[in-house]
């Protein structure tokens, strides 16, 4: 079970928090959303939109972007299912949404956000996302919004006055190769621990949607623009996990 300390959004509704401040990451769900529903249209398969069907949303903060993300994914797959069959998929399909983030996560004004008229279930998963919080083979189709970019924790040393990795501004500019070296690591441990937990979590042929912003040079940092960033993982988390034998 995951218990790995994570950062947290503001919660509630007052002029600080994550609610008042979010409309970015609502643009770069628009941005995406055609994206989205290509990638869900041809590599989605069919055999899997029936019954119960399950998306769950990694660091869903406290809204109303998540609402919006996972609306956008079920309307993708309806479509499909309905362009597919001919049929209703209101008739045949139940969908069940997990909203996961800390432990420490405003879940109340989520849950008392919820769209009036949803056509799901819904479901809150406790626990930092860069380790286990379901079940084996839990979902169909997963989603990370505009949260991919965290960490699980500060480098060890970027603190430190004292140690060579010590980063003195707010923001990560004019580094020394040390305290780069520092965040790659950890960025890249913890992706890994990331993929690992959904590549267990996720139904085989399932579906992971990560969306974020990145760097179109390395280290460059006068020269990094926010990109809309689709990855669509299909199948090849249980690759990964192969790879570890």
């Amino acid at each position: 079970m995951a218990t790995t300390p994570q950062w947290v959004m503001i919660g509630g509704e007052g002029p600080e928090s994550y609610n008042q401040h979010s409309s970015y990451q609502g643009a770069l769900l628009e941005a995406a959303k055609e994206k989205m529903n290509e990638t869900i249209s041809a590599k989605l398969s069919l055999d899997l939109i029936s019954g119960r069907f399950t998306v769950a949303d990694f660091g869903c903060a406290s809204g109303p972007n998540s609402f919006v993300a996972v609306q956008n994914i079920i309307d993708a797959v309806e479509d499909k299912y309905r362009k597919a069959t001919g049929q209703n998929p209101a008739e045949n399909i139940e969908f069940q949404v997990l909203f996961n983030d800390s432990t420490t996560n405003d879940f109340n004004t989520l849950f008392q956000a919820l769209p009036a008229g949803r056509r799901y279930y819904s479901a809150g998963v406790p626990g930092s996302f860069f380790g286990r919080v379901l079940p084996r083979h839990s979902f169909h189709i997963g989603v990370i919004s505009y949260a991919f970019h965290f960490t699980s924790e500060n480098p060890k040393g970027i603190t430190d006055r004292d140690s060579p990795l010590w980063n003195r501004d707010i923001h990560c500019t004019g580094f020394n190769e040390a305290v780069k070296k520092a965040y790659l690591d950890q960025y890249s441990a913890d992706t890994k621990n990331l993929l690992d937990a959904r590549a267990e979590e996720i139904i085989p042929g399932g579906l992971m949607l990560l969306f974020g912003s990145g760097c179109v040079v390395s280290g460059s940092w006068l020269c990094c623009l926010w990109l809309f960033i689709v990855v669509v993982l299909v199948l090849c988390i249980i690759h990964i996990k192969q790879l570890k034998k």
